[in-house]
């Protein structure tokens, strides 16, 4: 090899530093997410109202066009990688049918999917740029964590505006300095604005206005002021006007969905010839007897057809209709905030503070009644909306519709109730407490009064609680019960761990053992899981009790009770059911089994899946052998005495009507306790001779 020149070893020096600079990789760079190159000419925005700066309708402006996102198919995973593009560290929550009012222009996304894992949006699956078959009714929205990335380069982030909007509303009362009762039901409407609270001018005002002020106070509807009393009064008061030109349809949800208008600061005479705006507002019984109102003479009602299941706290849950004697769930789609308004105020609440969809509330189970429910917010009933009836291929349980609506302000969370280590208790001021779940604190709750039966035990007698913000809802699956339900004459020799489970009508002690049998009456229970939260065994497992004759532990004492009753309700047979083996047996499609009893592993039911006790193993079933024949009703409850904590009680028990001829046995007419409607349960069948117990 001939000699090389310096010039030469320049170039290959140069060549070898770039060769090494792709390999090796150029110095780490920042991780402020700038300008992507995913996201090149497009920009973004949170726009609409009532908002606060991490939340919003989302706006991607593209070729220089601003335009929307469609909520179909939309996802918390789509949120997460919105809220990157918008520089947040992620999203909390999304929402859909233009909760922040309707954009315009184009809709440029629609069956949006993301993985939330995509550095930009663009490289989320969708229909397409610009194909949308959407309305601005779907645009949806994201809320984002109030937390910025590190570093983040705003250039490719719009910020809207921020014009002046209504957060928050309140009544203050214009007479009586002394205490009142909580909640305020009439007084001045003062809204707060960046430099406080401010009054409202009344010239123009109307009862539609009054409507949406008591609607977001938690309150259903509104009465009428005496107007000249308060003008009279307000002539000796200094007021503070910000607002003025309500002019509200009556169907809105929040005052910021009304037409109104702001005074500028220079407004120097404000209100002429006008006064304080003064709304009265009317609550539902449960909060007029807090509020210390005379209780009015209801009107009679009809039955009620609409209820809220699986919520954590009063006024929110998965909204369910009655139709045909049966439960059952409303589909999501078109789900907006005047169909949710006008469930809340149907059951006394105010307006809906969110229209939930995607099962936020928990999946249902059985029946979906309703779909595509177009509410003008005018409506008395969920009923009366215009709606599809739904059919089986339509809509599925994951898209259950829930609200969230809004509540009278009561003071109850200034009444702290303390949990903390009872070793210095020295008194107890409260005994004998029973609660039916609906009470908003305990002074509601029946309980002893001043004659407290343990009030210097110490703290050994002391209550105390974990709260938790949701919960399990368990629910026995009634018609596999009627399909399965036999009778078996089992030889006393296959029944020995039975007898030492307890599993047999006490009379089995006293048999000619082994010889004889015992009558049962088997069926199966399969349990679903439809709450919030997994169901899991109260006790950990260093508690749970070994049983070596079936080989397996019991996690719970009693899981549950099995009863043949009479008529009247006298118990006549019993079974119960310790909860050997609480696991996931199967799930539904979306929803990955995470409990199995195998190998001593954890025990539990999944939200979404179910345990099934079949009708051929040990102790699932009724010691009938004492029973004579007659009709009867066979009752199972699910978690009887209560142990582990679940979002609705009422829907533990299941009842069926049984006949029994001393050799077969018919049981039909299953449902949940509180499942069929009244007339229903009026006609719950009674057999010839029922009530007499006897065959005729």
């Amino acid at each position: 090899m001939g000699p090389v020149s310096v010039w030469q070893w320049s170039l290959w020096g140069l060549l070898l530093c770039l060769l090494c600079s792709l390999c090796l990789g150029s110095p780490t760079p920042s991780t402020a997410p700038e300008k992507r190159a995913g996201s090149q000419g497009l920009r973004f925005r949170l726009a609409g109202f009532p908002r606060k700066p991490f939340e919003g309708r989302v706006e991607i402006q593209r070729a220089g066009e601003w335009g929307t996102i469609c909520d179909d198919d939309f996802t918390l995973q789509a949120a997460h990688v919105l809220c990157r593009e918008l520089g947040f560290t992620e999203a909390t929550g999304w929402t859909h049918s233009a909760k922040y009012g309707p954009g315009t222009g184009r809709i440029w996304l629609d069956n949006l999917s993301c993985s939330g894992t995509e550095r930009s949006v663009t490289e989320c699956a969708s229909r397409g740029w610009g194909n949308s078959d959407c309305t601005h009714d779907e645009d949806a929205g994201v809320i984002c964590k109030d937390e910025r990335l590190p570093g983040f380069s705003d250039s490719n982030v719009i910020e809207v505006e921020h014009h002046l909007q209504v957060e928050e509303v309140r009544l203050r009362p214009a007479v009586g300095r002394g205490r009142r009762p909580l909640p305020v039901t009439e007084g001045l409407v003062e809204v707060r604005l960046p430099d406080g609270w401010s009054q409202v001018c009344d010239k123009g005002w109307s009862a539609h206005n009054s409507h949406v002020i008591c609607g977001m106070l938690g309150f259903p509807s509104e009465k009428r002021v005496n107007v000249a009393f308060y003008r009279l009064l307000a002539q000796r008061q200094q007021h503070s006007f910000g607002l003025h030109g309500v002019a509200c349809v009556g169907t809105e949800a929040h005052l910021s969905l009304c037409s109104l208008e702001f005074y500028r600061a220079n407004d120097t005479a404000r209100c002429p010839r006008g006064g304080p705006a003064v709304v009265s507002c009317v609550p539902s019984p449960l909060y007029a007897a807090s509020s210390g109102q005379k209780k009015q003479q209801s009107k009679p009602q009809g039955e009620v057809r609409v209820r809220l299941k699986g919520g954590a706290h009063p006024g929110e849950g998965r909204v369910e209709v009655l139709k045909a004697g049966t439960w059952g769930t409303v589909c999501d789609r078109k789900w907006d905030l005047q169909a949710a308004s006008v469930v809340c105020r149907e059951l006394g609440f105010g307006s809906a503070r969110e229209a939930l969809s995607g099962a936020r509330m928990g999946q249902g189970m059985g029946a979906i009644h309703l779909s595509e429910v177009r509410c003008s917010g005018q409506e008395l009933s969920l009923w009366k909306c215009p709606h599809k009836n739904i059919t089986a291929e339509d809509c599925s349980h994951s898209q259950d519709a829930g609200v969230r609506c809004n509540l009278p302000y009561t003071g109850v969370e200034t009444k702290e109730t303390w949990y903390w280590d009872s070793g210095n208790v020295t008194e107890v001021v409260m005994s004998g407490v029973r609660c039916t779940g609906t009470e908003l604190s305990l002074d509601q709750c029946a309980h002893h009064g001043t004659h407290v039966t343990c009030r210097r035990t110490g703290s050994r007698f002391t209550a105390g609680v974990i709260c938790s913000e949701t919960a399990s809802d368990l629910l026995l699956h009634s018609a596999l019960v009627q399909e399965t339900a036999y009778i078996e004459d089992r030889p006393l020799h296959m029944l020995y761990c039975a007898a030492e489970e307890n599993c047999l009508a006490s009379s089995a002690r006293s048999a000619n053992w082994p010889y004889g049998h015992r009558r049962l009456l088997r069926f199966s229970s399969q349990i679903h899981n439809l709450g919030r939260a997994d169901f899991r065994p109260k006790a950990g497992r260093h508690s749970w009790v070994w049983h070596e004759c079936h080989g397996h532990y019991h996690s719970m004492d009693i899981f549950t009770h099995y009863d043949i009753l009479t008529p009247n309700g006298t118990k006549v047979a019993e079974g119960h059911k310790a909860s050997f083996c609480l696991e996931d047996t199967e799930c539904q499609e979306d929803v990955s089994k995470r409990y199995e009893c195998a190998n001593f592993g954890e025990q539990g039911i999944t939200v979404g899946c179910w345990d099934l006790y079949r009708h051929d193993i040990d102790c699932q079933w009724i010691d009938i052998t004492d029973v004579k024949p007659g009709n009867y009703i066979l009752q199972v409850v699910i978690n009887p005495n209560f142990e582990v904590a679940e979002s609705d009680f009422t829907n533990n028990a299941m009842k069926c009507n049984c006949k029994y001829d001393g050799h077969r046995i018919w049981v039909h007419n299953c449902h949940i306790g509180d499942a069929f409607s009244e007339e229903a349960n009026r006609r719950f069948e009674r057999y010839p001779g029922q009530t007499s117990n006897q065959i005729i």
